[in-house]
């Protein structure tokens, strides 16, 4: 009996909710929103509140966009005509007796 050495590596990673590359991106609006909130401290405890919120704000729109879109991009193209075939109808071949098979 073997074992597979990297099961689960084709899945994407998760980290606090958030996989792949939203992983990266809430990383950048956190790290943008520490600078702002360290900017807008200069204006006192109001200024830093209004950059966390900010901040807070942005990693909740990351989650929003993972669920509405998904991991993975796909294109969408409405303008396509989806054309399909008409059903054969059995219940007439085999009323007609098409279905014997004949032996060797």
């Amino acid at each position: 009996m073997g074992y597979y050495l990297y099961k689960g590596l084709k899945k994407p990673l998760v980290f606090f909710g958030l996989k792949g590359k939203y992983i990266i991106y809430a990383v950048g609006v956190i790290g943008a929103g520490v600078v702002a909130a360290l900017i807008l401290s200069r204006f006192g405890l109001l200024g830093s509140l209004v950059g966390l919120v900010a901040t807070a704000g942005g990693v909740y729109l990351i989650f929003r966009r993972q669920d509405k879109y998904g991991l993975y991009d796909k294109t969408k193209n409405f303008d396509q005509i989806f054309i399909f075939p008409k059903r054969l109808n059995n219940n007439k071949i085999f009323k007609n007796g098409s279905n014997k098979k004949t032996h060797l």
